[in-house]
């Protein structure tokens, strides 16, 4: 029993204070940027910008292959048409040009072919460097060391590599394309594929520098591959071993395909 002059003693818990918010949480809470209409509102976030990186890219690689398939044909060499000789890769170059002739003008659908992967290219880049920018302002930061463990050598240096095939693009074209480049052969003719090959890359340094472009490309392509279908959603424990296998396989063969051109061309088994 309390005395009538004692009070009793409350057991009462320690007052919690709320931390005042720190710098870092305050730049947190910046405003998002204005919705924009569909679907420019999707590209806003990050799951749309790579959907949109993850689709070009497979754009890309389908013409990839079809470009790899197409150059092949340099091995076939001449073949009669019409009763003369002519290159196989020629004839196949005039066919590109003249898709759909006369339904549309010569050369249209190719370059309708040729803008449509070049807006490919550019939202592909754009993504990627605006993914690459809200990753950077991300307000977590790695307390130790990074440590790569599911990260292998390609996903790291999928910055690196895609600078590298973006200027083994623009100098591709101007040299084989355009015959406009400080390295292109004297000898260019428009319209003259296996000779302007040959020309080329029988320059050991030109024939060395597609040779490391094309070992980035598929370093690129091996991750790009499976990194795609993953950000499309096509991931599960079923068959994300077949889809790993497919990107070394595919990335794989276009090494090789690729590769062949430059070394066949030094080692004289293309030739004029």
């Amino acid at each position: 029993m309390f005395s009538s002059c004692e009070k009793p003693t409350l057991l009462t818990t320690p007052e919690y204070k709320v931390a005042a918010p720190t710098m870092s949480n305050q730049n947190a809470l910046r405003p998002k940027p204005k919705p924009k209409p569909f679907p420019l509102n999707l590209y806003q976030t990050a799951v749309g910008k790579k959907w949109v990186m993850a689709i070009t890219g497979l754009m890309m690689l389908g013409f990839v292959i079809a470009h790899m398939i197409g150059n092949l044909k340099i091995y076939l060499g001449l073949i009669e048409h019409n009763g003369e000789q002519v290159y196989d890769i020629d004839l196949y170059s005039e066919f590109l040009r003249e898709l759909l002739v006369p339904i549309l003008p010569s050369g249209v659908v190719l370059w309708l072919l040729r803008l449509g992967l070049i807006a490919a290219l550019i939202l592909h880049i754009h993504s990627a460097y605006t993914l690459n920018r809200m990753n950077q302002s991300s307000n977590s930061q790695y307390q130790s060391k990074r440590d790569y463990i599911a990260a292998n050598f390609a996903s790291r240096t999928m910055r690196y590599t895609g600078p590298i095939i973006f200027l083994y693009l623009v100098v591709h074209l101007l040299d084989l394309t355009a015959g406009r480049t400080a390295i292109a052969s004297d000898e260019f003719v428009s319209g003259d594929v296996y000779a302007n090959v040959v020309h080329s890359l029988s320059r050991p340094v030109v024939a060395i520098g597609y040779i490391v472009a094309n070992i980035a490309v598929c370093v690129h392509l091996y991750h790009g591959i499976s990194s795609a279908f993953q950000s499309l959603g096509v991931s599960n424990p079923r068959y994300n071993g077949l889809i790993k296998n497919s990107s070394i396989g595919i990335a794989g063969l276009i090494l090789i395909g690729n590769l062949s051109f430059p070394i066949a061309v030094l080692a004289g088994v293309v030739d004029l």
